[in-house]
């Protein structure tokens, strides 16, 4: 469960299903799509337009490009966003208020003259039409959705380099996508290094009773060996729902250490020390993995990306209040990595 969600709402139940569904996946939450195949078009992308599409058969995903001020042809950003119902702009629908996270990177990344894509994941905002059964839904149609976005950039003249972004969950995504579009260069921003079920059992842990995270493991035990669950207690009832356990399969099974070692591109993992959703160690565990990546830890930021101490009242406002700047370090970080980054 994130700590916002243990802090703002009050049963035991409801903060252990709110925290399931944040720092889950959007399956835990929402329905979804049939799968997407990847058809990028030879167009240009409009610039600084909120109502940019790609088409996939299950619907129209809607994004936002954000483009520098100065002459292009510019590098270019494809931003993923974290789990859950969690927006383009960063925002989740779970929560009351924006943060405007994502919204602010890519303003400031165009200030330094990079161009940026960020879009709803099927099922939220404007992409809330492609949806189909949750029952058919697989982790890897939303890897597929963000390596459709990222071939439209790559093939779109107006983009030098291609750099795929991926923030919490996104980061996952982001690995997977980079290397199905030929991506140029890689970054995890908030990204655990372990799969998601240890994730998950250890945000269980600090926030349920023992008796529900045994019920939990003994789920999750069941998914990674790829068999479904007949019963849970009712409070787990969200997550391991019979239609969203095959999602979860598929989920589990995804390896975040070996998914980065498959990328042959230039890498950068950013981490915050106050985010209570992600630890620092998991950005280290990437980092060990692939020794030729470039780590910041970035002393102060929180989850949404702001700087915010660690106590949980500054932290849940955090979440809601969008006139917080991002954080300068994480900018500047992206910003010399992008620049830096040669098309393959």
């Amino acid at each position: 469960m994130t700590a916002v969600a243990l802090s703002a709402l009050g049963s035991m139940r409801f903060r252990v299903l709110a925290k399931l569904c944040l720092s889950a996946s959007l399956a835990a939450c929402l329905p979804h799509a049939v799968e997407a195949q990847a058809k990028p078009s030879a167009q240009r992308l409009m610039c600084n337009s909120d109502t940019v599409h790609v088409s996939t058969p299950a619907g129209l995903l809607a994004g936002t490009v954000q483009c520098p001020a100065s002459p292009g042809p510019w590098p270019v950003v494809l931003l993923i966003a974290g789990s859950g119902p969690t927006d383009r702009e960063g925002n989740s629908a779970m929560l009351p208020g924006k943060n405007n996270g994502l919204r602010m990177l890519a303003e400031a990344l165009a200030a330094r003259g990079i161009a940026s894509v960020r879009y709803d994941k099927r099922g939220i905002g404007a992409s809330r039409a492609a949806m189909g059964s949750e029952a058919d839904l697989r982790f890897e149609m939303y890897a597929d959705d963000a390596t459709l976005w990222a071939k439209q950039l790559r093939a779109d003249p107006q983009f030098s380099t291609v750099t795929v972004v991926g923030h919490s969950e996104g980061s996952l995504l982001g690995m997977l996508a980079a290397r199905q579009a030929n991506a140029d260069a890689y970054v995890s921003v908030a990204g655990v290094g372990r799969p998601a079920s240890q994730v998950l059992h250890d945000q269980l842990v600090a926030g349920a009773p023992p008796a529900l995270v045994a019920e939990a493991d003994r789920a999750m035990a069941r998914l990674n060996a790829g068999q479904t669950v007949d019963s849970v207690p009712p409070t787990l009832a969200a997550l391991f729902r019979p239609s969203v356990q095959p999602y979860l399969i598929s989920w589990f099974k995804v390896d975040p250490i070996a998914e980065l070692r498959r990328l042959n591109i230039p890498v950068l993992i950013v981490q915050g020390t106050t985010d209570i959703q992600v630890a620092a160690q998991e950005a280290r565990l990437l980092a060990a993995a692939e020794p030729k990546a470039t780590l910041v830890i970035v002393e102060g930021m929180n989850h949404v990306l702001k700087m915010v101490p660690a106590d949980q009242a500054t932290q849940v406002k955090s979440y809601s209040d969008p006139t917080l700047p991002v954080a300068p370090q994480l900018i500047d970080a992206i910003a010399s990595f992008v620049t830096g980054v040669r098309r393959r």
